[in-house]
């Protein structure tokens, strides 16, 4: 999809109900290859890599500093894809941006998801963290700030379990990230407003994918925000701490799918 500045890379595949699943930070949309194929028995699913990631270069003369700048993204997406209304599904920041889109188009949106995600802003000790990462990013590239960041997002025993899972993330990210595009997304993610007001205000189907041994989006912090819903579905994965779709993808891809069935009933 090409949009002013830029183009923007995104898989489809499937038919019916539209489901877009967007990736968090560190990431390009090729996380969610364990779920797409059987996402797409039940529904049109696209996958898109973010400016910056996988794919998708960033734009010409800048960065997307904003979340909202990202929502609008995504109503161009669906534009070009000639679609009134989707479902948005987002992991970590991507939850954050279906937030954003919930706010500024939700007469575009059947229902949302927030996967390991929170309509929380960032506290200022968030902040300073994701300020002292950029820091890091500027002195020793964002290769070596990624080796850093990465495993901690899974749980300890998946780590001993499965370290060939987590080199492939590595891998996989190391291979498209610039300093330039992580540093975009952080500034996204500090600037972004407190949006549980969206959570009260929507009035569709709201899911939530928690894990219980998440260190990034804490399962205590965010329980609260899931009684804001007017119809919040709540899973919590035991076992899993911040990448659900990789820790443990069968679990992930049964929720999504019934999630997905029930949407496609209403």
């Amino acid at each position: 999809m090409t949009y002013p500045g830029g183009q923007m890379a995104y898989t489809v595949l499937g038919s019916g109900q539209l489901l877009i699943l967007l990736h968090g930070f560190g990431e390009s949309g090729s996380i969610w290859h364990h779920q797409v194929e059987r996402l797409a028995q039940v529904c049109r699913v696209i996958v898109p890599d973010l400016p910056g990631t996988g794919s998708s270069p960033m734009p010409e003369g800048g960065s997307l500093d904003t979340l909202e700048a990202y929502a609008d993204l995504l109503a161009a997406l669906l534009e070009a894809e000639g679609l009134a209304t989707c479902t948005l599904i987002g992991h970590s920041m991507g939850g954050y941006i279906a937030l954003a889109f919930a706010e500024k188009y939700p007469e575009r949106l059947d229902a949302l998801g927030l996967f390991h995600s929170t309509a929380m802003a960032d506290s200022e000790q968030r902040k300073e963290l994701r300020k002292k990462g950029i820091r890091f990013m500027q002195e020793y590239g964002p290769a070596a700030f990624l080796k850093e960041v990465i495993p901690g997002l899974y749980a300890e025993s998946f780590r001993s379990a499965s370290p060939q899972t987590i080199q492939a993330h590595l891998e996989e990210s190391t291979k498209w990230a610039t300093a330039e595009a992580l540093t975009s997304y952080y500034r996204a993610m500090m600037s972004r407003k407190d949006r549980t007001h969206v959570l009260s205000d929507f009035k569709g189907p709201v899911l939530f994918i928690l894990g219980a041994l998440d260190k990034t989006v804490v399962l205590e912090e965010t329980i609260p925000q899931t009684r804001l819903a007017q119809n919040a579905q709540v899973h919590v994965m035991e076992n899993v701490a911040h990448m659900g779709m990789q820790e443990d993808p069968e679990q992930t891809i049964n929720i999504l799918k019934d999630f997905m069935l029930g949407v496609n009933q209403s």
